[in-house]
């Protein structure tokens, strides 16, 4: 199976800088990857960069905590639509789901979808912080919220994708929306476990690798 066009080519690290962009984004074009996943200040350059290549770029809002205000994630998104996302990953505001907010957490995903019309928005619902019940609220939020993708994780908290939290998500959207493995992807047989239960599209630092074996 060839796993390069289900590959989110990823720097979110904070001391990313312009030479490390450049890097991913020559890395993405040469690879094929589906998309380069970047923080929102990068995402003119990435357009730049790629344009003509074939890769998207999604870029992260409100990453990696999810806790910024509402207003402030649409704008972000606006902003990056702006610059040329092709994708918008975003963080749910994950407080407010464990609180059993559930309109505010939807309200918060749809005014990103909103703000970026046109744009699949995936949701980042960081599993490792969520029981079983709270992951499946958090898919049905975003899919009522009009999310393209549910996402594990940002790779920035206590835990990364699991083979079970991608089962789990898949089960609970169905052929509603498409399922994101992300954080602790390190090698082909890992990417390939996670399509296996369910997942379309893997975010991974670690893409040559996994496509090189």
């Amino acid at each position: 199976m060839e796993l390069n066009g289900y590959i989110d080519h990823t720097v979110l690290k904070p001391d990313a800088t312009e030479a490390d962009l450049r890097k991913l984004c020559a890395e993405a074009a040469e690879y094929h990857f589906a998309t380069v996943a970047i923080n929102s200040c990068w995402t003119a350059l990435a357009h730049e960069l790629l344009e003509g290549t074939g890769v998207g770029i999604s870029t992260c809002i409100g990453f990696p905590l999810g806790a910024a205000c509402t207003s402030a994630k649409a704008a972000e998104a606006a902003a990056a639509v702006a610059d040329g996302t092709t994708e918008i990953d975003m963080v749910i505001n994950i407080g407010k789901l464990k609180d059993g907010e559930d309109d505010f957490v939807r309200d918060d995903i749809a005014a990103v979808v909103n703000a970026a019309p046109g744009v699949p928005v995936k949701v980042i619902i960081e599993c490792c912080l969520l029981t079983d019940e709270e992951k499946v609220r958090a898919c049905e939020l975003s899919v009522e919220a009009g999310a393209a993708f549910v996402k594990t994780s940002t790779g920035f908290s206590t835990g990364g994708a699991t083979v079970e939290d991608v089962a789990l998500m898949r089960k609970t959207v169905g052929d509603r929306c498409k399922v994101k493995a992300a954080g602790g992807v390190h090698n082909r047989d890992e990417a390939l476990a996670m399509i296996e239960a369910g997942a379309d599209r893997i975010g991974a630092s670690a893409g040559i690798a996994i496509c090189a074996e």
